[in-house]
């Protein structure tokens, strides 16, 4: 199982940012998928997640309107658009694997994840 993260960046208050992330070693299609970040000094933040299908994707309060999930499963992608960025969205950012048989509903609930990426870094600053 690889999880590679890419398109992080520094970026300017208000700007934007795309992430990627591409999936290897495992049927990508049969998992939710999800966004996780980290910034420095405090704990993993939830930041989005995705159906296996694509059709249905989740936000907390945080980032809903600004941040846009999406999967292409032919091309085992994953995408995190970014837009209308802020400093406190300064963090790692990591691409997360559910495991299809999680007994944690909540995608905020680290336990249902069993793969992590290496994270890309992400900048908001002037």
């Amino acid at each position: 199982v690889q999880l590679v993260e890419s398109g992080g960046g520094m970026v300017q208050p208000g700007g934007s940012l795309r992430l990627s992330c591409a999936a290897s070693g495992f049927t990508f299609s049969r998992h939710d998928m999800s966004w996780v970040r980290q910034a420095p000094g405090k704990g993993p933040e939830w930041v989005s997640a995705i159906n296996t299908g694509g059709d249905r994707t989740w936000y907390p309060p945080s980032v809903k309107g600004r941040f846009t999930i999406s999967r292409d499963n032919a091309k085992r992608l994953l995408y995190l658009q970014m837009n209308s960025l802020k400093p406190d969205d300064t963090a790692l950012y990591y691409c997360v694997r559910s495991d299809p048989l999680t007994y944690y509903s909540d995608y905020a609930d680290f336990r249902r994840y069993d793969a992590w990426g290496q994270g890309t870094q992400v900048t908001v600053s002037s």
